[in-house]
């Protein structure tokens, strides 16, 4: 009986100690995964269609279902994410219509439905952040959210169902939940131009038990990233790497003209070295930072520091992070004199990054290790760059 007993004991805490995947954690909370899923026909929800049922986690850390929202008469569910200028275009608006209705049977809730494996670092110009479960837990802080923002990014298993074709997608749903309007959330996307009016108007015809006048309207923006996008991903992450990484050798007077920017660009300039090991394992975070801003008003320069004559090593090492981009050795044997021509006021110590704007103003800078995010928020919220069209 003793053992019998005991067996009991050892399943209980089996059982009890089993995470089921991409549940919540009581310790750690929701742990991300997203998975390569085929390629499926995609169909928007039409109206008068029931809204189908989730159980997501949200950015703060809880599960959601269509259950908990049953105390409103009006749900709106709003597709969006975190990277799309259209996207970031709408925040303002929905935090306003949540305000706007908050002492009325409303309830307005976002949802991304974007995999991060179907995004390239290419597609990421308008933003800091992807749209990882981490990075959308980023967006609701730093944006300071007044709704629930749930992560379909794993598997689509709602975003399937509802059939949202780009970023932002508006589905408001009645009280018994069926859909009275599926579309655009107004018609002007630039900041400041629209009030959210189609949205709002749906919400109003069915506060006031009326059929909402304009059901259905086209919406624009970043297109839905399925996962099966993960295979074009793959494939731009290859043609990326075939691309030609050169190195060229730089005097005083070069870096001396790299600091004035004469360019009509916003100019990142990192000064490193591969002997100096924090430098090594950072400068990918730099090629990457290369990669989703580049086709702004935004360049990336690497300075090396190394001797010249083992240009050959740094030359495999820039190959092997795939540096495609303005590579340079300072030639001069003099460092001092390359210190004085970046930065009077640098102590030398490595490595060194700065942020120039064109005519030669330095409005960012940092000895050592890079804080990524930091950085990459500095980029986006220059007046040159910019989240939005």
């Amino acid at each position: 009986m003793r053992i019998a007993l005991l067996l009991s004991v050892l399943i209980f805490i089996s059982v009890s100690c089993e995470q089921p995947k991409n549940i919540v954690s009581s310790s750690t909370g929701f742990v991300s995964n997203p998975q390569v899923i085929e390629k499926q026909e995609i169909k928007t929800l039409e109206i008068g269609q029931q809204a189908p049922d989730f159980l997501l986690p949200a950015t703060d850390g809880k599960l959601y279902s269509l259950a908990d929202f049953d105390d409103f008469d009006v749900l709106a569910i709003i597709f969006t994410c975190n990277h799309c200028p259209t996207a970031q275009a709408y925040e303002t608006r929905l935090k306003q219509v949540v305000e706007n209705y908050k002492d009325q049977s409303v309830k307005l809730i976002a949802i991304s439905p974007n995999s991060p494996l179907g995004i390239l670092y290419e597609e990421l110009g308008y933003s800091d952040i992807g749209d990882s479960y981490e990075d959308g837990q980023h967006r609701h802080e730093t944006a300071d959210f007044n709704f629930v923002y749930l992560y379909d990014g794993d598997d689509h298993s709602a975003s399937l169902k509802y059939g949202p074709v780009a970023t932002p997608h508006a589905f408001v749903f009645d009280q018994n939940r069926l859909l009275q309007y599926v579309g655009r959330i107004d018609a002007s996307e630039k900041p400041g131009t629209g009030q959210a009016e189609d949205l709002k108007a749906a919400i109003n015809a069915l506060l006031a038990n009326e059929t909402v006048a304009l059901a259905q309207t086209k919406t624009f923006g970043c297109s839905t990233k399925w996962a099966w996008k993960e295979s074009w991903a793959r494939d731009k992450e290859e043609e990326w790497k075939k691309q030609a990484v050169t190195l060229q050798d730089l005097d005083k007077a070069g870096v001396q003209q790299l600091i004035a920017n004469d360019s009509d660009k916003l100019r990142l300039i990192n000064v490193w070295a591969t002997w100096c090991a924090p430098c090594r394992l950072e400068y990918p975070e730099f090629v990457i930072l290369h990669r989703m801003f580049g086709a702004r008003d935004f360049e990336f320069i690497s300075l090396s520091v190394d001797d010249v004559k083992k240009r050959d090593k740094l030359l495999d090492f820039l190959k092997e992070t795939n540096s495609s981009l303005p590579n340079y050795v300072y030639s001069a044997e003099d460092k001092y004199e390359m210190i004085e021509a970046v930065d009077e006021q640098w102590n030398g110590a490595l490595s060194y990054t700065l942020l120039i704007e064109p005519g030669g103003n330095v409005i960012w800078n940092h000895q050592g290790t890079v804080d990524f995010q930091e950085l990459k928020t500095v980029i986006v919220d220059h007046e040159m760059i910019g989240r939005v069209y």
